[in-house]
């Protein structure tokens, strides 16, 4: 996938072994769309000093795109007898998280940086999982769909970065930041999740 700027790609050889247990990657899967959801209606308050013109209209629509997304995962959860727990926990999305600066450009310049980082990874993620789950038609159909869909949100989110910086800014962070996202990647253990190490055998 050239397209796709990600300093690492994820090997086949991971989408078999999450699709192993895919109640457990649908029960993650549903709460990654319950969070992205959240982040984007709380962007939608974070717009800049300067009132910038599609702000809010941009993050009301990702919120939507990502509740719907939600929805869908959910029926499908519920029609193979999975069901959502309490507690969840995203170490991938934390370690990202943990790099935000504190200040009112910085932290929202990075906070949508983030947000397109974790919409790249997962857009390539399901990339791989339409293709492993071949031998599923309603999970390869999916995930294939939802590879288009977290395409379009990562571009937003850039967008909107280089809105609110200067191009040589947001050029070096991005860089920056996808690096980081590399590293913290191959950080993360193996398991039925979305933002999961590969297993090596």
């Amino acid at each position: 996938m050239p397209e796709l700027p990600l300093h690492s790609f994820t090997p086949e050889e991971w989408g078999h072994q999450v699709l192993a247990d895919p109640i457990a990657l649908l029960i993650d899967h549903a709460f990654l769309e319950k969070k992205a959801a959240n982040n984007a209606m709380d962007m939608m308050t974070r717009w800049p000093n300067d009132w910038l013109p599609g702000w809010v209209e941009t993050f009301t629509g990702v919120a939507r795109d990502e509740a719907a997304h939600l929805a869908q995962v959910t029926r499908i959860l519920i029609r193979r007898g999975g069901r959502l727990c309490r507690v969840h926990k995203n170490p991938y999305a934390n370690a990202l998280r943990a790099l935000v600066r504190k200040g009112e450009t910085a932290e929202t310049l990075d906070r949508l940086l983030v947000s397109a980082l974790i919409e790249l990874r997962s857009c390539e993620r399901f990339a791989v999982l339409g293709k492993c789950a071949a031998h599923d038609a309603e999970l390869a159909a999916f995930y294939n769909a939802l590879y288009t869909s977290e395409l379009g949100h990562y571009k937003v989110f850039l967008k909107l970065a280089y809105k609110i910086a200067e191009k040589p800014v947001v050029d070096t962070r991005w860089q920056h930041m996808l690096a980081q996202e590399a590293r913290i990647l191959a950080e993360q253990l193996p398991g039925p999740r979305i933002h999961s190490g590969a297993r090596v055998e």
